[in-house]
């Protein structure tokens, strides 16, 4: 069995309010990784062409708010 399968064991033996509480933080956890990875890729330069891609948007004059009401 790996720790996976004793965490997910685990999880479906607490209380509504225990589980609760983990998946807040799973939750917390996992978004903070995301932003992590987000402001590293954007450190890098991976993200460079979404920027490149709207400044090039907004020089055309077809820069759109987002969420746009227009389908």
């Amino acid at each position: 069995m790996t720790t996976v399968e004793e965490i997910e064991r685990a999880a479906e033996r607490l209380a509504p309010s225990d589980f609760d509480r983990l998946a807040a933080w799973i939750s917390a956890r996992y978004h903070d990784l995301w932003r992590r990875q987000m402001d590293s890729d954007a450190a890098s330069g991976k993200l460079d062409f979404l920027f490149n891609e709207a400044d090039a948007e907004h020089q055309a004059g077809s820069l759109r708010d987002w969420p746009s009401d227009q389908q």
